[in-house]
């Protein structure tokens, strides 16, 4: 199950679970659009691969399948 980690790698901005700004890689990296596409190129800084739109999670299956709390930053430049 996708980990839905809650902000952007790069910038840290807040990615809810319903957010449509959230990008993924096929190891579940996470960044917002913005970052993919201006900062990033579509291409993933730490694995190299390509993202694709995160999905998003129904509301009523959160209480059992949490998002991740835990935060990843690691800004590029």
């Amino acid at each position: 199950m996708l980990e839905l980690r809650p902000n952007c790698e790069n910038c840290d901005m807040d990615l809810p679970p319903d957010s449509a700004e959230a990008c993924i890689c096929s190891f579940e990296c996470t960044f917002c659009i913005t970052c993919v596409t201006d900062v990033l190129d579509g291409v993933c800084p730490n694995c190299g691969g390509n993202f694709v739109p995160r999905p998003i999670r129904p509301e009523a299956k959160l209480a059992n399948n949490p998002p991740s709390t835990k935060r990843v930053h690691k800004p590029l430049g």
